[in-house]
């Protein structure tokens, strides 16, 4: 019989349980133990929820208040020292590394002051994990009690028979980093590594577990040859210890073809899962290696996108694997953990019934699923199931609101001067001088400001009808104009209006575009706390009409200084919304770039003299592996950016932010963009990211960001000035700016006002020693 299985399920529930009850946590409302009530009640509906669907192979330990990446390094106790040494009780050592600690001295403790550990995204998605942070003396402990041991207990209380998630040595250390003032390769230390994961599976195996899923994703990356050897090495080991439960592999976000070797050399594996929605043509390969009673995970449901599965498509592909190895050879699953998908699509009754029916969520994934196993092997017994996946995909196919005919007609007649700017960067720089007249390094933010409950609260009476359209305008001008004012005071040299009409940097100008959809309880786990509701591309996109124009005119009415318009980029726009699944992506970011040029060309219009176009989730977007696929997506990725930006004169500048990349991948990409300035996160990140600037001598001018906005902590005047002298090392002084890692949005404005201070103290303690 085909088995059903789901790789992990969104943590932070239906109505975001989790984010509030997180929140209010660290604000000190509610305790440790009520908030830790909250995890287990969670935990338990969402099992529930899945065994209550049929689904055979159930998850566990893929739940985390923060992030899985950091429940391993707690886990493993693989945490920095200057963590240890806090006197903090484990949760919130926990969230000291995630999001740093900054707390005054009381009679009973000292102060606090520490930085948060480095957080990236996870491979091409928008999560971000916290990255393993590893020393020179690194030694690994496997915690008292174990999380992993400690959930399936639980679930096994509740009568729920789990399968526990970790995630695997080797791709811990593949992601890990040598900590500051370290040089250790962190593969090196899989030895040490090695023993605690036998440990812990040992005890899973005591607890009752009889097969533990093993997360090895950078299985789907190009392995140098030491990472590959120990794969090798660690497994080797692993299969040889006793008392193990049965292990099985799981692989997401690629095919991983070009190091099946590795797989075929470790046939103890009882199953490998392979994601066939991202790489369907891996699996005649795959079937071919199997050793002769190894099981075949099918990932053939979307972990990734909200679209129903086309159960016609995901069937060929199940038979094709039980016509070669059985039917008892053969689990149906998720492409990988439903992390990356909202809850559930019973939430939006608001969505417009036709579209709602092309949709499927966390909850209806799971459904799916179980309805593919069932149909493997009793196809009539989900005959009607079939039948309305199929009217649904044909529906969707065939509907007037995937296609304009207008914005077709426009990418055709589209040329190649509309990807060049005027002239190139030292003739647009002394135009821009001569507009702008900018001191030495410069100050500014990356253009949101605090969110604050005011804020969210007018926005929901405007949304309930409760406040006129008259009545929130004047409430948003005057917001703009406290946020103007406060910028003069601190002494900012480049001004934003702070964003308070916006709901999200993509949600906001979505809604404003032809061709998409939105939800209404549709969050998504972005880090932490942190959610995220994606718009959904459902047609061609255009724009009706300006955007951003009237608040931003009204924003450089209030000062004499220089206020930059805020745009999203193309490409941010399509990776941070679900895109369409139809038409290939380099066509909706060229309809993108397309409405973003006539918002571009309009604020200048406006007398908007500084434009930002965010590209954060350029990097993102690039394919995971090295080659013909990455050039092609830099080349239409790069093309849709200077499509938006490129029909500027030269006196208007044109800056772009980045943030959490890992440009030495890309570099020639970033300087494709031809953005006048460029800013990037820089706090968390080492030295090795400005490198890549003066090896490659970037010719524009680039804001490394001076300090971390995800942490409430706020950093001296000193600490800054440390790092802008780091930066002068790379950068000439003539080409630095000075600004914050990203926007403030999620900052209160006490901490937001001292750190910006503190910032504008140390640029012009720069600017004054560069001029004597």
């Amino acid at each position: 019989m085909v088995k059903s299985s789901v790789l992990g399920f969104p943590r932070i529930g239906p109505n975001r349980e989790l984010k509030k009850a997180t929140e209010s946590y660290w604000a000190g409302k509610i305790s440790a133990e009520q908030l830790l009530e909250t995890g287990k009640s969670l935990r338990l509906a969402h099992w529930k929820l899945q065994k209550d669907a049929g689904v055979e192979i159930i998850a566990s330990n893929d739940f985390a208040f923060y992030d899985q990446v950091l429940d391993h390094i707690q886990m493993f106790n693989a945490v920095p020292e200057r963590y240890t040494n806090l006197g903090l009780a484990p949760i919130d050592t926990y969230f000291a590394m995630g999001r740093g600690l900054q707390r005054a001295a009381a009679e009973d403790s000292p102060a606090i002051d520490v930085t948060s550990l480095e957080m990236v995204k996870w491979f091409d998605s928008n999560y971000h994990y916290v990255r393993p942070t590893l020393s020179d003396s690194q030694t690994f402990r496997l915690a008292e009690k174990p999380k992993a041991v400690s959930d399936f207990l639980e679930a096994k209380q509740e009568g729920i028979h789990t399968r526990p998630v970790l995630l695997g040595p080797v791709s811990f250390l593949h992601l890990g980093k040598a900590d500051r003032n370290s040089s250790v390769d962190p593969i090196t230390l899989i030895d040490q590594l090695i023993p605690v994961y036998q440990d812990l599976l040992q005890q899973l195996k005591s607890a009752g577990a009889d097969s533990v899923q093993i997360d090895e994703p950078v299985l789907v990356l190009d392995l140098p040859d030491k990472t590959r050897a120990a794969f090798k090495a660690a497994y080797k080991t692993l299969f040889e210890s006793s008392n193990l439960p049965e292990l099985v592999v799981a692989t997401y976000f690629g095919d991983i073809l070009h190091n099946l070797d590795l797989l075929k050399a470790t046939p103890q594996f009882k199953a490998i899962h392979i994601d066939l929605v991202r790489a369907p043509a891996q699996l005649d390969d795959i079937l071919q290696v199997l050793a002769p009673t190894q099981i075949i995970s099918l990932g053939v449901v979307d972990g990734r996108n909200i679209w129903k599965t086309n159960f016609e498509n995901a069937l060929a592909l199940i038979r094709k694997a039980v016509s070669a190895v059985g039917s008892d050879r053969v689990i149906v699953a998720t492409s990988s953990s439903l992390l990356h998908t909202p809850h559930t699509l019973a939430s939006e009754a608001g969505l417009p019934e036709e579209v709602r029916n092309w949709f499927s969520f966390a909850v209806e994934k799971t459904a799916e699923v179980k309805i593919l196993a069932v149909a493997a092997t009793a196809e009539q017994d989900v005959a009607h199931e079939l039948q309305s996946n199929k009217a649904a995909i044909e529906n969707r196919k065939n509907s007037l609101r995937t296609n304009d005919s207008v914005v077709q007609a426009r990418q055709r007649e589209l040329s190649p001067d509309l990807y060049k700017r005027k002239s190139e960067f030292p003739v647009r720089l002394s135009a821009q001088q001569a507009k702008l007249n900018l001191p030495l390094f410069p100050t500014t933010t990356i253009g949101s400001f605090p969110q604050t409950k005011e804020i969210r609260l007018a926005r929901q009476k405007f949304t309930k009808g409760q406040l006129s359209a008259d009545e929130y305008e004047d409430f948003i001008k005057k917001e703009i104009a406290f946020v103007i004012k406060q910028q003069e005071e601190i002494g900012l040299d480049v001004l934003v209006h702070g964003e308070p009409e916006r709901n999200d940097m993509v949600q906001y100008f979505g809604e404003q575009l032809t061709g998409f959809v939105f939800t209404t309880h549709g969050w998504v786990q972005s880090y932490g706390s942190r959610c995220v509701r994606p718009p959904i591309i459902v047609g061609d996109i255009s724009r009706p009409k300006p955007m951003t124009v009237k608040e931003s005119q009204y924003a450089q009415g209030l000062t004499s200084r220089p206020v930059k318009g805020m745009l999203t980029g193309p490409i941010t726009v399509l990776r941070w919304s679900f895109p369409r699944d139809d038409i290939h992506q380099s066509v909706q970011a060229e309809q993108l770039g397309l409405a973003l040029r006539d918002e571009v060309n309009d604020l200048e219009k406006a007398g908007i003299n500084v434009i930002q176009v965010d590209e954060p989730a350029l990097r993102e977007g690039l394919p995971l592996r090295k080659g013909t696929e990455r050039e092609k997506y830099l080349d239409w990725a790069v093309k849709s950016f200077r499509l938006a930006t490129s029909g500027v004169s030269d006196s208007t500048q044109i800056h772009s932010h980045f943030c959490y990349s890992e440009f030495q991948d890309f570099f020639h990409a970033i300087a494709a963009l031809d953005a006048d300035v460029l800013s990037i996160e820089y706090s968390k990140s080492d030295s090795k990211l400005l490198k890549v600037f003066i090896e490659d001598a970037y010719p524009r001018h680039i804001g490394p960001g001076v300090y971390d906005i995800h942490s409430p902590r706020v950093p001296s005047v000193e600490e800054i000035k440390g790092k802008i002298e780091e930066m002068l090392q790379y950068l000439r002084a003539d080409q630095l700016w000075i600004d914050p890692d990203c926007g403030l949005k999620t900052r209160q404005w006490p901490e937001t006002i001292a750190a910006l201070e503190n910032m504008v103290a140390a640029a012009k303690y720069f600017r004054e020693k560069e001029s004597a």
